[in-house]
C-alpha cells in the first residue's frame, strides 16, 4: 500500500528536497505541498494523506495550530513534525497537539524515510535526543495527580510504561526487562488500551505530565 505524504513547509527548496527524496521510494508518494499552516489544513482535508510532514514555523498559521486543526477534523491523521534543536520550546506543545513523532531537518535521508514509514505504520517516533528535551520540559511543569487508569496497569506493564517514557524502543525494552520483543509489543498494546492512548508519544506525555516515573526509577 502506498504511503501518501503531504509536505508542509514555507521554504520551497525544502519542499522540493523532500519531494525528490521521498518520490524515489517505491512505496511513498508526495500527494501535495503546503506553504503555510492554513494550506496544510485545507490540503489534509482534500487529499487525506497517510502522513503529514509538518514544519513548525510557517506564516498565517503555524504548524502547531495546523496540527491541532487537522487532528480535530481527522483523529486518525499522522503528523510528523519537522524540527531543529533550536526549536526545543515547540516540541512540548507539538506533543500536546497530538503529533505522532519528530524528525530533525538535518537528519540523514534514510532516517527521514524510515520515520515516514514508522509513523505510517501507526507507530510513534520520538528520537532519544528529542525525548531528553521533552523530559526536561515536563519536569519543569507543575504536575497534576496521576490518572486513575494507571492503577489498572500490572507491575510488568508499569515497567514497560516507564521505559516507553524514557524513549526506549520495543527491542531495547525487551533487553532491559529480559523479555521478547513480541511480549513487549503485547504489553504496549495493553497499556495504550487501558490508558485510552493513541500511541507511544501520548504515553510519554502522560508519564511526564503526571510525574509517575522519574528517569532513574529501577525496573522491577
Amino acid at each position: 500500500m502506498t504511503i501518501r505524504v503531504l509536505v508542509a513547509d514555507d521554504q520551497s527548496m525544502v519542499r522540493a528536497g523532500f519531494r525528490m527524496l521521498l518520490g524515489n521510494e517505491p512505496d511513498i508518494e508526495v500527494v501535495a505541498e503546503a506553504s503555510d499552516g492554513l494550506e496544510a489544513v485545507d490540503l489534509a482535508a482534500r487529499f487525506h494523506p497517510t502522513v503529514i510532514l509538518m514544519d513548525i514555523r510557517m506564516p498565517h498559521l503555524d504548524g502547531l495550530e495546523a496540527t491541532r486543526r487537522i487532528l480535530a477534523a481527522d483523529p486518525a491523521a499522522r503528523v510528523l513534525v519537522l524540527t531543529t534543536f533550536d526549536l526545543d520550546e515547540y516540541v512540548y506543545e507539538a506533543l500536546r497537539a497530538g503529533a505522532s513523532g519528530f524528525v530533525l531537518k538535518d537528519d540523514p535521508p534514510e532516517q527521514l524515510i524510515a520515520a515516514v514509514r514508522t509513523v505510517a505504520a501507526g507507530d510513534a517516533l520520538l528520537s532519544p535526543a528529542i525525548t531528553k528535551r521533552v523530559i526536561k520540559e515536563f519536569t519543569r511543569a507543575p504536575r497534576p495527580a496521576p490518572a486513575k487508569e494507571l492503577d489498572d496497569l500490572s507491575g510488568r506493564e508499569r515497567d514497560v510504561f516507564r521505559l516507553i517514557a524514557r524513549g526506549l524502543s520495543n527491542a531495547e525494552i525487551g533487553q532491559e526487562l529480559y523479555i521478547s520483543e513480541t511480549t513487549v509489543k503485547t504489553h504496549v498494546t495493553h497499556i495504550l488500551q487501558k490508558l485510552d492512548l493513541r500511541d507511544r508519544v501520548q504515553a510519554v506525555v502522560l508519564a511526564y505530565q503526571t510525574g509517575v516515573f522519574e528517569g532513574n526509577e529501577p525496573a522491577r
